[in-house]
């Protein structure tokens, strides 16, 4: 059996629904619902979108143009930072228990504030109720940049668990190929990938991050309308209240790059599958990113894992 691994199988579900952005409580509450519901299931690893807590501003502009800001985008990014959670906080507190009442682990992304700056992390719950980590998302894409702050190497975090490592990339971080392989380097089994990408190319990225890591691979998105933000918001994709603003596509894809569930493009749902977790020694067999085909000779990666402050005290 592969290192670290302490159990043979495990059924893992993503769950797929929208946010009810903006609003921390009801985002909290949704959480805590479809952790029973896919716990329900018999999973006992369970993937939530990227920023499901309080939601991802798909749409939102802030009233921004390179050169000026307006007034009514600052608010917007006030009651953006407002709904933001802190890390830990009461809202932890709640998907920590959440965790624990059904003894499993969530993997959820939330918008994190620190001082007067959002991230957008994700969390790692165990199923004893221990939060377990924190991944800050490296760099934000585009427009994310005036929102967002940037992580640094010090939430390259993978948790242990009976099933293997777990550990987390997010949205188009994926696309970095020197952070999936400082991840591959953390002998990650379970590849979490929660996202805002629905585009039709987003499968085939993470068939590809699948076969390359020889991990199993979790993707999550969310399945959200124009209707589902607020009035004091401006939202400007859509023509009417019921447009699609991100139409999900999560899936879960093993070690070969076979697709075991979804994607799904429909509506909300939670996908399952019951994993092998031999198929990972099986996978490496003729491909190890950072073993046997890595080629230190040639290649190095140097990654620092140092926290790096604004603010050091001495």
């Amino acid at each position: 059996m592969m290192e670290g691994l302490k159990e043979k199988t495990v059924k893992t579900a993503v769950v797929q629904a929208g946010a009810v952005p903006f609003d921390t409580d009801a985002c909290v509450e949704k959480a805590i619902r479809l952790i029973g519901e896919a716990a329900g299931t018999g999973a006992r690893v369970i993937l939530f979108p990227e920023a499901f807590i309080p939601g991802y501003p798909k749409g939102l502009n802030f009233g921004l143009v390179v050169g000026a800001r307006d007034p009514v985008g600052r608010e917007e990014f006030r009651i953006y930072l407002d709904a933001a959670i802190e890390v830990p906080g009461p809202q932890t507190q709640r998907l920590s228990e959440a965790a624990a009442d059904y003894g499993v682990h969530v993997i959820i992304g939330v918008i994190e504030r620190e001082l007067g700056t959002c991230y957008c992390t994700v969390l790692f719950f165990g199923p004893d109720g221990r939060f377990l980590g924190k991944h800050r998302k490296l760099m934000p894409t585009a427009m994310e940049r005036m929102i967002w702050g940037f992580g640094d190497g010090s939430t390259l975090t993978v948790v242990e668990s009976p099933y293997g490592r777990i550990g987390s990339v997010i949205c188009w971080e994926n696309y970095m190929p020197m952070l999936r392989m400082a991840m591959y380097a953390k002998n990650v089994a379970i590849y979490c990938a929660p996202t805002a990408d629905d585009r039709e190319t987003w499968i085939s990225s993470m068939r590809h991050i699948a076969l390359e890591g020889r991990c199993f691979v979790l993707t999550a998105c969310q399945f959200l309308r124009r209707k589902d933000f607020p009035e004091t918001v401006r939202v400007s994709l859509g023509d009417s209240p019921e447009a699609v603003l991100m139409r999900g596509g999560s899936a879960i894809i093993n070690p070969l790059g076979a697709v075991l569930a979804g994607p799904y493009f429909e509506g909300e749902t939670i996908l399952t599958a019951n994993l092998d977790l031999d198929d990972i020694g099986r996978g490496k067999f003729d491909f190890d990113a950072a073993g046997h085909y890595s080629r230190p000779d040639v290649f190095k990666l140097t990654v620092n894992e140092a926290p790096m402050p604004a603010v050091m005290t001495v």
